[in-house]
């Protein structure tokens, strides 16, 4: 009765499950060109913008963001529970022995390689793990930590605060002035 388009391989570039049900789940009486995923056509477009977009509604293309992310620390996003940070860490830094007893932290690298340590005493870091593009590394409140790139390349990284960690609007440029600038705000 109808003639349904079904674009070979099906059902890549359609919205539907990725099973057959006696095709039941057709995108009828829509084609696939009419049934693409919504999106924004800026969404391709390099992020350029690395500034504090919260409280705000805010959607971004993180894995892009990150990897153009060249300062040590920038608040991409801050509201009253969370902070999405941006990091980049040169070759043969780290982001510094750290431990935040109030707030669990999230961080994903993207690009790059390091050492992540842990432990619940400052020089008692027992817990090590090698970490690359696409891991991710889960930090409990009350938790002594450090992060060191070993690669030959910038590790490039998020991180997420909960609750927040730095004041909105955070931007440091280099280690030295995150070290400055912590020592000073007292985080």
């Amino acid at each position: 009765m109808y003639t349904v388009y079904e674009p070979y391989p099906y059902p890549y570039c359609m919205n539907t499950p990725m099973y057959h049900l006696h095709n039941m789940y057709r995108t009828y009486p829509y084609p696939y060109w009419v049934n693409t995923p919504m999106h924004n056509s800026d969404f391709s477009k390099p992020f350029t913008k690395p500034k504090d977009y919260g409280p705000k509604p805010f959607v971004v293309n993180i894995e892009e963001a990150t990897k153009q992310n060249n300062t040590f620390r920038t608040a991409l996003w801050t509201g009253s529970h969370l902070q999405l940070t941006l990091m980049s860490i040169n070759v043969g830094e780290d982001i510094g022995l750290e431990i935040h007893p109030n707030l669990d932290q999230f961080i994903r690298i993207e690009e790059g390689q390091g050492l992540v340590k842990m432990g619940d005493r400052k020089d008692r870091l027992d817990f090590q793990e090698k970490v690359y593009d696409d891991f991710a590394i889960i930090i409990p409140a009350g938790k002594w930590h450090n992060l060191i790139n070993t690669g030959c390349k910038p590790l490039k990284l998020y991180s997420i605060y909960a609750p927040p960690q730095h004041p909105h609007g955070t931007v440091h440029e280099t280690k030295a002035i995150a070290e400055t600038a912590e020592g000073h705000h007292n985080h």
